[in-house]
């Protein structure tokens, strides 16, 4: 099964069919690989940690790569973007989604102890 066919069955909704080729228009540009990069680190970083039966802990194990590929995501957006709006939105998504990246980090090592 492709790659891009794999990522798509383990997010259903998300047309994922164009992470590992080109844009639908056929170019290739670096803003295009920054973000098949990032969702590819994510979906990768979400499949690892196997589940547990545990709802919490398989929630935050789950959801940590989820958030940090969203910053990764509005990184892209900060580097190559140029709408005030959207630039805007992805410094408030950076700032919420590594604040809640550290609360579930201190939930696991709470848990942990």
């Amino acid at each position: 099964m492709p790659a891009g066919a794999q990522q798509a069955a383990s997010m259903p909704g998300m047309d994922m069919s164009h992470a590992a080729g080109t844009t639908p228009g056929g170019s290739s540009d670096a803003s295009s690989q920054a973000f098949r990069d990032a969702d590819q680190k994510m979906m990768q970083n979400m499949n690892s940690p196997s589940y547990t039966g545990d709802a919490d802990k398989d929630f935050v194990s789950h959801m940590i790569p989820h958030h940090q590929g969203a910053i990764d995501m509005a990184q892209v957006e900060l580097k190559y973007g140029k709408d005030p709006i959207l630039r805007r939105l992805a410094h408030q998504i950076i700032k919420a989604q590594q604040d809640e990246i550290k609360l579930m980090q201190r939930w696991q090592e709470k848990r942990a102890q």
